[in-house]
């Protein structure tokens, strides 16, 4: 996920099998003769099974959806959860590409949601996506990430900063317009060296350009996904907070009261101690616990198939669908 940025949420979608985005997230950008890397098991939980969590260049990935259906095929991944942010978009497209070739797609897309001024990603798979409460929610999270953007670079010129909001809009191409991609046009100015200073010096929370932004919270995100036929899985929930504190029991488990199915425990970037912490829970609630590499292409070193989740552990969570 990009710094900033939210949830996920799988649905089926009809209609944009002709769409072709751009392609690229902020300063990334495909290099259109290179094939997405190759995963390799790491920590013991990688290849075969289901890598259920992972991005394209119709979020904030580097590597368009049939670009990854043909790494999953080459790996020999049993499926492939499509997963972007706030949209679903590249579900026909990673469907098309896969026909024939024994992949199974799982349709997604990453659903943002918040807490207490910290994102929480909730994944959901096989939503109706004729579902208007939900499609209503993604249009109106789309809308308020541009509003929000326009604001913030608002806020840097009056800081003396000259930045544009359609330079921001080229930054991100296709991707959802998120933070990291004001960064990059404040870092041209020279007024910054990297990202890192432009969220410590102005876009961290409570920093003089940055404007809260809109989303629900996560017990609502999976009211959504339940309410359109879904299956709501929380992701890398060691990810939230301040230094990465994570995502505390009591909110995961008003999630699982509100109908979520699982945890995505077995994350690359939890350690054994936090995947550990999250299993525990997992099977105090009766969540099934998932993995996924969340694979962005070359904006991340994380790599396809580098993170799976079993064939049993997927048809347990397969069983919870409406």
């Amino acid at each position: 996920m990009c710094h900033g940025t939210g949830s996920t949420v799988v649905l089926y979608v009809r209609g944009l099998a002709g769409r072709r985005p751009g392609e690229g997230c902020g300063r990334w950008r495909i290099r259109s003769a290179r094939r997405p890397s190759a995963g390799r098991a790491r920590r013991g939980f990688g290849l075969p099974g289901y890598d259920l969590h992972t991005h394209t260049v119709l979020s904030d990935g580097t590597t368009t959806p049939e670009e990854n259906v043909r790494a999953a095929v080459a790996l020999g991944l049993e499926g492939l959860g499509v997963t972007d942010h706030d949209t679903t978009a590249p579900f026909e497209r990673a469907l098309a590409a896969a026909e024939g070739t024994g992949l199974e797609i799982v349709p997604g897309t990453e659903f943002s949601a918040e807490l207490d001024e910290s994102s929480v990603h909730v994944l959901g798979y096989w939503v109706d996506p004729a579902d208007a409460p939900l499609q209503e929610e993604m249009d109106r999270l789309r809308n308020e990430r541009s509003r929000r953007a326009e604001q913030i670079v608002a806020r840097f010129n009056d800081l003396g900063i000259a930045i544009t909001f359609a330079r921001v809009q080229e930054i991100a191409g296709a991707a959802p317009i998120g933070r990291p991609h004001i960064a990059r046009a404040v870092i041209e100015t020279g007024a910054a060296t990297e990202p890192s200073e432009v969220f410590d010096r102005w876009l961290q929370d409570g920093g003089p350009a940055n404007v809260p932004k809109y989303a629900v919270d996560p017990v609502a995100a999976v009211e959504l996904i339940r309410g359109a036929g879904g299956v709501a899985v929380v992701a890398h929930p060691g990810l939230y907070g301040k230094g990465n504190a994570g995502l505390a029991d009591d909110v995961i488990e008003a999630m699982a009261a509100a109908g979520m199915a699982g945890i995505e425990a077995d994350h690359p970037d939890h350690d054994e101690e936090v995947r550990a912490r999250y299993r525990d829970l997992a099977a105090a609630l009766g969540l099934v616990v998932t993995s996924g590499s969340d694979f962005h292409g070359e904006r991340k070193a994380l790599r396809l198939g580098e993170a799976t989740t079993s064939r049993a552990r997927f048809e347990e969570l397969r069983s919870h669908r409406g």
